[in-house]
């Protein structure tokens, strides 16, 4: 009989490949450092966006897809380069003008806008530390200020002064002519200033574990250990996975032609190059890459006012070497299929479950979903109960789902108060509600006569062939315009839920309500 565990071994699903990949790269030999790494960075220059999330989550499904087909410990790293100089004010900020003062600043040196915090990368990194939190990830968070300053990075950025003209060859093969005569692979910090300096070096001392540069006219010589010195980002994630021994990391398809420089460097540097997975790329509505600096795009905190954040990591499961719109109309979809997957899942056989997104979001551990009623069906019933609250819409629920209470699906209920969040601030404002043509109108009349002859139970099903048998007899051609038709003009939607499940939900006395108020026009005189 195939067991879980058998399953994970030759699932084509893309965490169990990836966790396969990295179990190889060991030919059963455990670690010399006891564990594997696995590793996520973060550059803080503004507010973590939801693609941040997304990297940590998927390496978390890797890891977890590892653990089970390995005996071998693990590690996360959540690593944030807040050394980095502040090369532009992000938009999406207050004080703007003092922040353009501080301009090339380390992150962590900059004051912090907002208040908070020692620092702007400070409150940046508690911003992705708190976010992260929430998802009870398993993560070890390291500041790159931190490491260069306590010497952790020391040994390799002195192996990096000992091999500056390989590393060096590397990176001018890169570069563009005019940029290879002022390159350097490190950045000194100004003594005098504190910002990261892009300025030639004209001497690497090796043996004294120095560098020399002209600042202002002014020759200065500093040790690369200790914080003194940064390493430009191209090396420095070589030179991270070497100091960390990484054995894996996941980064976006714009780092993709970086990478042959990223593994050579880290080789140069006495390092084991690592796993790589590449993802694309995340778009706002309009087609746009997200960037941090501009906050476009869906945010965390956003999804979460929407939605929960099982629905999100679904949607990070999904085909992520495929570029996806992430914006607000994504999220009815994702918590759905996020049930469906919740609801199919004891069926399964191991294999099916291997594959199963729910598998690889809550790590084996797959809860029982209690949404007895779609997300998309509580947007509809939003629509038509009006401004009774989350309350409304539990008198529907009941009616539909005698069993469930607030108290015995949690999960129906916070996504009722997510739905009614999301119709007022997304469906309402561009919901607009038509009058009928004079064959729908005789085929609403003739559903409502029908509804009011209606002596059996409100089963969904036996509800929407009835829906079916008065399109057809009204001559509608193809059928799906009579569907349009009821949510056009009933809903003041393009689309909408199965009508027979809507009816059934709803309630037939109060849907033939609504047939009436269209067909007097108090629907279309009131939006």
């Amino acid at each position: 009989m195939t067991t879980l565990r058998d399953a994970a071994m030759t699932s084509k699903a893309w965490p169990f490949e990836e966790a396969r990949r990295v179990l190889k790269r060991y030919a059963g030999k455990d670690p010399v450092k006891g564990h594997v790494l696995f590793e996520t960075g973060y550059g803080p220059s503004g507010l973590p966006h939801i693609g941040t999330f997304g990297e940590v989550a998927r390496t978390t499904m890797i890891r977890r897809a590892f653990e089970m087909i390995s005996d071998i410990p693990t590690r996360l790293i959540c690593f944030s380069d807040d050394m980095d100089g502040m090369r532009k004010v992000p938009e999406n900020v207050p004080q703007q003008e003092m922040l353009a003062r501080h301009l090339q600043l380390p992150l962590t040196a900059v004051p912090d806008p907002f208040g908070e915090f020692a620092s702007f990368g400070d409150h940046n990194n508690a911003m992705l530390r708190r976010f992260l939190d929430t998802f009870g990830f398993d993560y070890e968070f390291v500041s790159a200020t931190e490491f260069y300053r306590s010497g952790q990075f020391d040994g390799v950025l002195l192996r990096a002064a000992e091999r500056y003209d390989a590393i060096m060859e590397v990176m001018l093969a890169s570069l563009r002519e005019e940029r290879q005569q002022t390159y350097s692979c490190f950045l000194p910090i100004s003594p005098r200033t504190g910002r990261v300096l892009y300025v030639p070096i004209t001497h690497v001392d090796a043996k004294a574990g120095t560098i020399t540069f002209d600042e202002d006219g002014e020759e200065m010589t500093l040790p690369v250990t200790g914080g003194n010195v940064k390493l430009q980002w191209k090396p420095d994630f070589g030179a991270r996975w070497a100091a960390l021994d990484v054995d894996f990391e996941m980064y976006g398809k714009d780092h993709s032609t970086n990478t042959p420089i990223y593994d050579a460097i880290c080789e140069i540097l006495g390092g084991r190059k690592p796993e790589h997975f590449t993802y694309e790329l995340f778009l706002d509505q309009n087609g746009q890459k997200i960037s941090k600096s501009k906050g476009n795009g869906l945010s965390i905190d956003e999804w979460l006012t929407y939605a929960a954040s099982e629905s999100l990591s679904y949607f990070m499961y999904q085909k992520p070497k495929t570029a996806k719109r992430m914006y607000f109309d994504v999220i009815p979809k994702a918590v759905d299929e996020y049930h469906q997957q919740l609801r199919a899942y004891p069926d399964q056989t191991p294999d099916q479950q291997a594959a199963n997104p729910v598998f690889h979001i809550h790590g084996g551990q797959v809860p029982a979903s209690d949404m007895v009623v779609p997300f998309q069906m509580l947007l509809n019933l939003a629509s038509v109960a009006g401004d009774t609250g989350k309350e409304g819409l539990w008198g529907f629920i009941r009616r539909y789902a005698p069993e469930a209470s607030p108290e015995t699906h949690p999960g129906l209920d916070a996504a009722a108060g997510h739905a009614l969040r999301y119709f007022r601030d997304f469906v309402a404002p561009g919901r607009t509600f038509r009058a009928p043509s004079g064959i729908e109108r005789a085929a609403l009349a003739d559903l409502s006569a029908r509804l009011a002859a209606w002596d059996q139970p409100a089963d969904p099903e036996t509800l929407q062939s009835m829906v079916f048998a008065v399109g057809r007899e009204h001559g509608f051609e193809p059928l799906r315009d009579w569907f349009a038709a009821l949510y056009q003009v009933l809903l003041g939607a393009d689309q909408g839920p199965r009508f027979g499940g809507f009816i059934a939900l709803y309630g037939i006395d109060e849907t033939r309500a609504l047939i009436d108020r269209a067909l007097a026009g108090q629907l279309v005189a009131t939006q």
